[in-house]
């Protein structure tokens, strides 16, 4: 049994996390929650507590939590800019991570982080649950496979609605230093998904962003970018948080040269076309739409991230995996600071949200 620590019992804690937890009361025992709001932590452990299982003790300071031995592990879900300073914290008290998206702000945090958990020999995975849907597996054998012949462009949409209630449920929302805007904070997921299915790094990346319609933040809440891979391949990537009256889409399209897929829905969780040479269709189009846009995938994310531990192998989506997205979104930062195109790897050394930006 993983004896685990919550840090941060927010909106995709109580939502998520915990949905994750009590469907995995098997292999996981929660046995401790820890929210700088004493409130936030009570909610979270009464949900525990109200589904059969034991409640967890509760904490409004991390550093006390951390220093019981028998914490395992830690998943991390505070706000972004929090997460590089309480994922070090952990692993320095020899805790397995599991860090929500984006697992940082900066490319220097991330390699720290994994540089830690290899030195410390400790799992660090990050939540990029999407990953898990049973339409992106499905997807994800036709690309081993090389069904799709030569992948040519891919895309990836997400047409979402933020209000400014929204961001007034938290400062830290769409600001620089904790945050960054709608490509970093809601467009990560898909963004993660082109990347993972496109099957080769980045070679040069042309972004823009704007702000539209949410001048009370500092970030974009529109963001777009090509994206031309070392393979030939181009991505294309459409984020926006001013999509009326309400959430629209998450789409995800793979184009190649002998298959097409288009991967919708309200969390990429519906196939809405598949197209291979004697397949047209799926079983998989007819799928309802989860309850939210964080869909299901942190249910079979925790189990991986256990058995991770168990095996002693990396978690199916580790920190190398982790920080693709986050660094393809400060790639189109930095081309949209500078008005051009710029070539990967980038020296993202001096390189601050809430400077350059």
């Amino acid at each position: 049994m993983l004896k685990l620590a919550v840090i941060g019992c927010g909106r995709i804690a109580q939502t998520k996390h915990s949905e994750a937890i009590i469907k995995n009361s098997d292999i996981i025992e929660n046995v401790a929650v820890c929210d700088l709001k004493e409130e936030r932590a009570e909610q979270f452990a009464s949900k525990v507590e109200n589904s059969g299982l034991k409640k967890p003790d509760i904490y409004t300071d991390y550093g006390k939590l951390l220093k019981r031995t028998d914490v395992d592990a830690v998943a991390i879900a505070t706000e972004s800019g929090k997460h590089y300073e309480l994922t070090l914290a952990a692993l320095q008290n020899n805790k397995h991570v599991l860090v929500e998206k984006p697992m940082a702000l900066s490319t220097k945090h991330m390699n720290e982080m994994i540089e830690f958990a290899k030195k410390k020999n400790l799992k660090l995975g990050v939540c990029f649950q999407n990953r898990f849907n049973p339409p992106i597996q499905e997807l994800r054998k036709k690309i081993t496979t090389n069904s799709f012949g030569r992948i040519l462009h891919g895309q990836a949409s997400i047409r979402w609605n933020r209000n400014e209630e929204y961001y007034k449920q938290a400062k830290w929302r769409g600001t620089w230093e904790y945050d960054g805007g709608t490509l970093m904070n809601q467009c990560t997921h898909n963004i993660d998904l082109l990347l993972w299915n496109m099957g080769s790094e980045i070679n040069e990346i042309y972004g823009v962003i704007q702000n539209f319609t949410h001048p009370y933040i500092e970030a974009e809440d529109f963001g777009g970018a090509i994206i031309k891979f070392k393979n030939g391949s181009v991505g294309i990537i459409e984020g926006s948080a001013n999509i009326y009256p309400k959430n629209l889409e998450e789409t995800l399209s793979i184009f190649g040269e002998k298959g097409t897929v288009v991967i919708g829905g309200l969390a990429v969780n519906k196939i809405k076309y598949w197209r291979f040479e004697g397949e047209d269709g799926h079983p998989f189009q007819n799928l309802p739409d989860p309850d939210t846009v964080y869909g299901s995938g942190h249910i079979p994310l925790y189990r991986d991230f256990y058995q991770s531990i168990k095996e002693d192998r990396d978690p199916f989506i580790n920190g190398d995996e982790g920080k693709k997205a986050v660094e393809a979104v400060l790639g189109i930062y930095k081309s949209a600071l500078l008005d051009r195109p710029v070539k990967f790897p980038i020296d993202f050394s001096t390189m601050e949200l809430k400077r350059d930006i």
